[in-house]
């Protein structure tokens, strides 16, 4: 992810104390956003891609994180631990079913904190998601909700060939809409985000 992941980390946990928690990490693969977990209790990363979840081992195993982690590969729904809170890491939108996903996670926590992509991003129009993410939204807010924040983020780019780099996996869709940096240098994509609590 090309953008500051410190800040994102800041801003999320501005919005929840993981201090002393256990916690339920959806769509942890990769590991970019799991330093929290240094003040978490204990912390159980989900994520349904093998790959990301390889990432993410190498991300505790780096960051002296094995002693609060478990991992499993694998979808929510899978998931019967209970813990105080569920985290969905910019991922509810990736869910066939997050209403479901949302409903299962309030079995599993009394706080339940979702992290994903505003409705009006950019990134996610480039990502060819807007139509996921507003699903996703939807659902979300079938809840009362306890905290309802929206943060300012970007994506950047030196040249299209690193825009190029990150996105050449993701599809035809993605790539056609590239097309409008292939000139550009230095550029930068919005990629605003809002970061809700449900109620208990």
């Amino acid at each position: 992810m090309a953008t500051d992941i410190e800040a994102v980390l800041r801003n999320i946990e501005s919005c929840h104390d993981f201090t002393g928690k256990s916690v339920i990490h959806v769509g942890a693969g990769g590991g970019q956003f799991i330093r929290y977990a240094a003040r978490a209790r204990r912390v159980l990363g989900v994520d349904p891609d093998a790959a990301a979840v390889e990432r993410l081992k190498q991300a505790i195993r780096e960051q002296g994180l094995e002693g609060r982690f478990n991992v499993l590969r694998g979808d929510i729904l899978n998931v019967g631990e209970r813990a105080d809170v569920v985290f969905f890491e910019f991922c509810l939108h990736e869910i066939v079913d997050p209403l479901t996903a949302l409903r299962h996670a309030q079995t599993l926590a009394p706080e339940v904190l979702v992290v994903d992509p505003a409705v009006d991003s950019r990134w996610a129009w480039h990502l060819c998601e807007t139509e996921k993410t507003q699903r996703g939204w939807a659902a979300v807010e079938r809840h009362p909700l306890a905290l309802d924040r929206i943060f300012q983020g970007v994506q950047r780019f030196r040249d299209y060939a690193e825009l190029l780099a990150r996105i050449e996996t993701l599809g035809e869709c993605v790539i056609r809409r590239a097309q409008e940096f292939r000139d550009r240098t230095d550029f930068s994509i919005d990629m605003p985000y809002r970061v809700v609590r449900l109620s208990r």
